[in-house]
């Protein structure tokens, strides 16, 4: 490897690197229209053993001879944490639970604007096998990493991740919020029979590979029958029951908040990655309770779209990450 780190692919202009700030980090409903010519793609820091002193997983590529962090384009159909998912398993042959979101990295490529979204990922499983991409993959610590990597880039992206990896993380909520039912204006009946429309039956089904690349530990589904149909296909897919909880839904929040934020924290204290299917406005409500403020400091307007995921990192009680998944719909 040369001592001076290298240009992101060979490409010879000036390269940017640009990460969403703070504990709050976004994907966009259509990532691709950030910039007028964009080529999407994810990967991940691939970790293992003790987060406070881990092994991360540098790849070598013939093609480039270089060495850096496992990433792909995004295939047609896909939303950028599959695409992760999948970049892992093609290049390394690993297993993984997907993390934090530590941000994304933008450079010029032949005319065009390439954005990486890089996530932490936890190896769960598997056996790296040379393939036509990848011939070596290492299990080296940070600091060597930071040493092997060929570009600058990937320097950045191992600092993000080690600055992620201080806090242990006990559990990693993805709150949804159920995907897009009937109008209310157009039902008659009782408001919790109110089914998903065309579209929001796509939603829940493309919500299975998003959220399955977490591997989730349980799923929770506040009354109402949209927010049971979000979550069916996901537990049919993964042979999972469904607790019923009408604690984590809209009329517990007015009627009685105490008990409502009783439930989301018996689900938080419960520990591992559970899956909570919820309503529009319960959601921003449990936010902010369980950050006072953190809401209103790092994120412009709250959202809170149909079928949108917000991925919440606690230790113990407090949280340390929020990220913001706007749709499960394919980006290409």
């Amino acid at each position: 490897m040369p001592n001076d780190k290298r240009m992101h692919e060979t490409d010879k202009d000036k390269k940017s690197v640009s990460y969403l700030k703070g504990r709050h980090q976004s994907i966009s409903p259509d990532p691709a229209a950030e910039f007028k010519k964009t080529t999407l793609a994810a990967g991940a820091v691939l970790w293992r053993g003790d987060p406070k002193d881990p092994e991360v997983a540098v790849i070598h590529r013939p093609h480039y001879d270089d060495w850096s962090l496992a990433k792909g384009k995004v295939d047609a159909g896909e939303s950028l944490p599959v695409t992760a998912a999948r970049e892992i398993a093609e290049e390394t042959g690993m297993e993984v639970r997907l993390g934090s979101l530590l941000g994304k990295a933008t450079y010029p490529v032949q005319g065009r604007t390439k954005v990486v979204y890089y996530w932490l990922a936890e190896v769960t499983g598997g056996k790296f096998k040379k393939n036509g991409e990848v011939d070596q993959m290492k299990w080296v610590s940070l600091k060597k990493a930071r040493k092997m990597v060929s570009y600058d880039l990937d320097e950045q992206v191992l600092d993000k991740a080690k600055d992620a990896l201080r806090t242990s993380v006990t559990a990693r909520v993805l709150y949804v919020r159920h995907a897009r039912a009937h109008k209310r204006e157009t039902w008659s009946g009782d408001d919790n029979l109110r089914p998903l429309d065309k579209k929001g039956r796509r939603q829940a089904e493309m919500l299975v590979p998003l959220l399955s690349a977490y591997q989730l530990t349980a799923i929770y589904s506040a009354e109402p029958d949209r927010c049971r149909q979000t979550a069916a296909p996901l537990a049919d897919e993964l042979s999972m029951p469904i607790t019923v909880e009408p604690a984590l839904g809209d009329a517990a929040w007015e009627d009685k908040p105490k008990s409502a934020r009783k439930a989301f924290d018996k689900v938080v204290a419960g520990g591992g990655v559970p899956v909570v299917v919820a309503q529009g406005g319960v959601i921003p409500g449990i936010l902010d309770a369980v950050d006072p403020g953190f809401l209103a400091k790092e994120v412009d307007e709250l959202k809170v779209k149909k079928a949108s995921v917000w991925v919440l990192s606690f230790a113990g009680d407090e949280l340390v990450a929020a990220d913001y998944l706007a749709s499960p719909l394919p980006v290409k």
